[in-house]
């Protein structure tokens, strides 16, 4: 294998590799991909073109660009025809070829499909995307370092908020600090997400009742956002005394993604807000003690809205005008993984899945209130471990 195109350590490599020819395995004969948060998880590398993997065997890379990784296992292929051409001179035919249906266009997936039925009449084509999904969704020990190390630094960022805010700032301006601060810090910027749900540029912070404003996106919360081109978070509206901030922004240090929110005030807010700030707190503490290997993921999210219903604040709970249908969601390189803490989630937990917990809630005439975190599974039934410590707290920015 030619290490200057795999950026992982031998045994790094070995262990995905093997992941990744065991979800192979669970739905085909081999897969062809081109994702690139797929590249990136197998090689620690993004490039342009396609990896043939074998269920049993040594995968066969094809590059459109990046050249100078050409050796053996590695050649220069211009278009999918000629990938395809060399594997199946390379490779006998599988009876099944799994391609990533869901990540892909569908313009994409009919011309794989097409330059591998040239090759190959007899070979059936499968989705890949739920079982690379679950391969995903479980990190191997190298992948929780990367988002632990992305978790100090976005902690990092978040203590020094206080002394970022100056009087008379809007949420758009406070955000754009926000935004460098991360950046000096040494944030990638990148916010990848999986599908065609969101977008978003570097993070959320959303002040007052732009908090309730409904979005299109699949964000717990949404904002009216500063262009009608992009329908989420700050709006320019000035941070006013007697309201929230909450501030969701980018975790991306390392290529893999922690996610954190905090909520900071200016002056006095009311007791209901401060209220559902604390029971945020405790969801979060009590679904990290339930988040063991083999808890189903909708069990989480059924204890949460409990809560918040027994404190008969099921009606601010995740939204106001607009409520997420969750309450947590795995994470890694793209924002939006495996599991989903959500009441129809067929998720079941495993040892290595990482999870951001972010129960919220939104009070008309303050704003948002609440945290999210992000926990690690670990073994031997012990609570999730919490990799992002910011404060918890509602925190002044006039003190």
């Amino acid at each position: 294998m030619n290490r200057s195109l795999i950026l992982l350590d031998h045994d790094e490599y070995t262990l995905r590799l093997s992941r990744m020819q065991q979800a192979v395995a669970s739905c085909a004969d081999a897969a062809i991909l081109s994702d690139k948060a797929t590249l990136y998880w197998l090689t620690g590398r993004v490039f342009a073109g396609f990896v043939y993997v074998p269920a049993d065997g040594t995968p066969l890379f094809g590059l459109r660009r990046c050249v100078q990784f050409e050796s053996d296992g590695v050649t220069a292929e211009r278009k999918i025809e000629d990938f395809a051409r060399h594997v199946a001179a390379a490779m006998p035919a599988p009876g099944q070829l799994a391609l990533e249906m869901d990540s892909s266009s569908y313009s994409a997936v009919a011309r794989i499909s097409a330059a591998f039925a040239a090759q190959w009449p007899d070979t059936e084509t499968v989705n890949a995307g739920a079982a690379l999904r679950a391969m995903r969704a479980v990190k191997t020990p190298q992948q929780i370092e990367m988002m632990r190390r992305s978790g100090l630094r976005q902690e990092a960022v978040y203590r020094r908020i206080p002394a970022i805010y100056t009087p008379g700032m809007t949420d758009y301006e406070l955000q754009v600090e926000i935004e460098r601060e991360s950046r000096l810090e040494g944030c990638l910027g990148q916010f990848r997400t999986a599908g065609d749900e969101m977008e978003l540029f570097m993070g959320n912070v959303l002040t007052g009742d732009n908090a309730d404003t409904p979005s299109p996106y699949d964000f717990a919360m949404g904002g009216a956002g500063m262009d009608p081109s992009l329908p989420v978070g700050a709006d320019g509206s000035v941070i006013r005394r007697g309201c929230t901030v909450m501030v969701d922004v980018n975790g991306n240090y390392t290529g893999y993604m922690t996610d954190m929110t905090r909520t900071y005030r200016l002056g006095d807010i009311p007791a209901e807000a401060l209220r559902a700030h604390e029971l945020s707190r405790e969801i979060c503490r009590r679904l990290a003690e339930m988040g063991t290997p083999g808890r189903p993921a909708r069990e989480m999210y059924e204890t949460a809205l409990g809560m918040a219903r027994e404190a008969g604040l099921e009606h601010r709970f995740m939204g106001h005008r607009q409520q997420a249908g969750f309450v947590g969601h795995g994470l890694g390189i793209e924002i939006n993984e495996a599991p989903v803490i959500a009441p129809r989630s067929r998720d079941i937990l495993a040892e290595g899945m990482c999870i951001a917990l972010e129960p919220k809630f939104v009070i008309a005439g303050v704003g948002a209130v609440g945290i999210e975190n992000t926990y690690v599974v670990r073994a031997d039934g012990r609570p999730m471990e919490c990799i992002t410590n910011a404060p918890e707290e509602i925190i002044d920015l006039d003190k």
